[in-house]
């Protein structure tokens, strides 16, 4: 099975994908996932100028050959763009691979481990009234898992809070990002409170998350991991920017509400202390930002063996070829934790059809063999490039943040 051609296909259905379409000489289609929200083009042009050309004529059954070739033969390891690139032709190879064997990719990586992934969905609000009635709709649509964000009195823009009944989109469609604003002693005095009183309406049987964003030093992180003990978190994601990775020490030795970290990690070598030393509980990276299906696979293979689970980031920002390869993962290994689910919008359907089913708080990635994802290249070109970029935050000082 011999790789013909290989397109980069960007689309802007309700949002930016990349998408890496390999065809073969036996007529199959694989399809990886290359988006990098903000900088998808890079990821485009390092695809199509410096990897396309290297796949014609490669066997696509040579998965871990190809990946080992495109991670050591540039030279230049790791980093964003490089691994996304990688990852879109890791995963279309192993579309290609199941499709050939006839089989939905799981069943390649191991089979199912479970009947289906327990899957989170999003609620936010600007005040404890709608952050309530936004619960009660993802429960209604079959959550049986909820991250919770609330606005914070004083701060006009939160990550993960927009007006009632509207999807949440971070990235803007603008010549430039949007400039928010973040006070930590605000935030760290206020959500105790909120989510006191959503553990107070909602029971103690519904797992809860809460997704900080990397905006908190390393003993902020501490004070409000150790704050928020009483409510049973299910995780506390992203407490405190984690490429420093000894500085999850102090957080662990401070608190036990359980961490999740890595949605912007590429590389297993941004886990190699926090998983050592067992300073996370769940891995946040997806395939297509950590270098494919491979590649993870490895990172939770690691992690298992130190009692860490799996939960796979899926925003909107993820295509749906990005999420059914996260969905495949998971469902075949066995430290599976939760997985991160935010519908796309129903725009994007016109380009995707997807396999993937979302049932009773579970998500299955379907039995069509491959991934179960093909892309229309005719409603595809009806969505022609636009430029989006998340937001950059500032102190009330005017000093630059993390977002």
């Amino acid at each position: 099975m011999i790789i013909e051609s290989a397109e980069v296909v960007v689309t802007s259905p309700g949002r930016t994908f990349v998408t890496l379409r390999i065809t073969t000489d036996e007529g199959l289609i694989g399809l990886g996932d290359a988006t990098l929200n903000g900088r998808e083009l890079a990821v485009a042009s390092y695809l199509s100028d410096h990897v396309a050309p290297l796949l014609i004529g490669r066997d696509a059954h040579a998965v871990e050959d190809t990946w080992q070739y495109l991670h050591r033969g540039a030279y230049w390891r790791r980093g964003p763009v490089t691994m996304t690139a990688i990852a879109a032709v890791d995963v279309a190879l192993w579309d290609l691979v199941a499709q050939r064997a006839g089989l939905p990719l799981y069943q390649l990586l191991g089979g199912a481990s479970r009947r289906g992934l327990l899957a989170y969905g999003h609620a936010g609000g600007r005040d404890l009234p709608e952050l309530s009635e936004a619960i009660h709709r993802r429960l209604a649509e079959g959550f049986r898992a909820i991250r919770v964000q609330s606005g914070v009195p004083g701060i006009a823009a939160l990550y993960g809070v927009t007006d009632p009944g509207t999807a949440y989109e971070p990235a803007r469609r603008a010549a430039r990002p949007v400039e928010e604003q973040w006070d930590s002693r605000a935030y760290l005095r206020h959500l105790p409170g909120v989510l006191e009183a959503v553990r107070h309406e909602f029971g103690p049987e519904l797992p809860l998350l809460h997704d900080v964003h990397h905006r908190l030093t390393p003993i902020e992180a501490a004070r409000l991991g150790r704050s928020l003990e009483p409510y049973d978190l299910f995780w506390l994601e992203d407490c405190t920017p984690a490429e420093n990775q000894e500085a999850l020490r102090l957080v662990r030795s401070h608190t036990v509400t359980p961490l999740a970290i890595g949605e912007v990690f590429n590389s297993v070598h941004d886990y190699r202390t926090l998983i050592g030393e067992q300073l996370v509980d769940f891995i946040r990276s997806s395939p297509t930002h950590t270098g494919g299906i491979t590649a993870l696979r490895r990172i939770l293979d690691l992690a298992g063996l130190h009692q860490i689970r799996s939960g796979m980031h899926g925003p909107t920002d993820v295509s749906p070829v990005g999420m059914a390869a996260a969905l495949h993962l998971g469902l075949a290994v066995h430290n599976f934790g939760i997985q991160e689910y935010m519908p796309h919008a129903a725009v994007t359907a016109d380009v995707f059809e997807t396999s993937f089913t979302f049932a009773a708080g579970l998500l299955h990635p379907g039995e069509l063999p491959g991934l179960g994802v093909r892309l229309d290249l005719a409603a595809a070109a009806r969505y022609p490039y636009q430029a989006a970029y998340l937001p950059v935050n500032r102190l009330p000082d005017g000093t630059v943040h993390d977002w």
